[in-house]
């Protein structure tokens, strides 16, 4: 699939989804952009119909939620057959992500968060079942995020 090429509305545009996506309106990112509420309707639309825009989410304090343990596991599949565990992986409960790396021996980065550490053995032995080798648990203490900054005009 080919890249689509962004101009500065549509990083603008994405900048503003990143930051604050329930809240604004059309109106509100074209005041940003200099561009009309229909400009960027059809923006929006034309990023999400490309793939650009995968979906919209919430950003979920786990812990508030009751799940305060989030653990990081790496782990390894054989190289040619690493992608095709991505959607299995999302499917075991208690994963919120998963990630394929390309280099060094770990290739599969898998974030789940549980309610307590008697949580992380079924999702490790679900991950062992479907031939995935366990290369290293990492227990995290906090996860920050915020908006990529190069979509910003500022």
């Amino acid at each position: 699939m080919a890249e689509y090429e962004l101009d500065a509305v549509d990083r603008e545009i994405l900048y503003a989804l990143q930051e604050e996506a329930r809240n604004l309106s059309s109106g509100e990112i074209a005041e940003r952009t200099d561009a009309s509420s229909s400009t960027v309707r059809k923006r929006i639309q034309r990023l999400e119909s490309e793939g650009v825009i995968k979906g919209y989410s919430a950003n979920i304090d786990y812990t508030k939620s009751g799940y305060p343990i989030r653990m990081l596991l790496f782990c390894t599949a054989p190289i040619p057959e690493r992608g095709d565990y991505l959607d299995e992986i999302l499917d075991i409960p208690g994963v919120v992500s998963v990630q394929e790396l390309v280099t060094g021996e770990e290739n599969l980065l898998v974030t789940a968060v549980v309610k307590n550490d008697r949580g992380i053995t079924p999702i490790a032995q679900e991950l062992s079942d479907m031939g995935l080798t366990i290369t290293d648990e990492v227990l995290v203490r906090s996860h920050e995020s915020t908006s990529f900054d190069e979509f910003s005009a500022e």
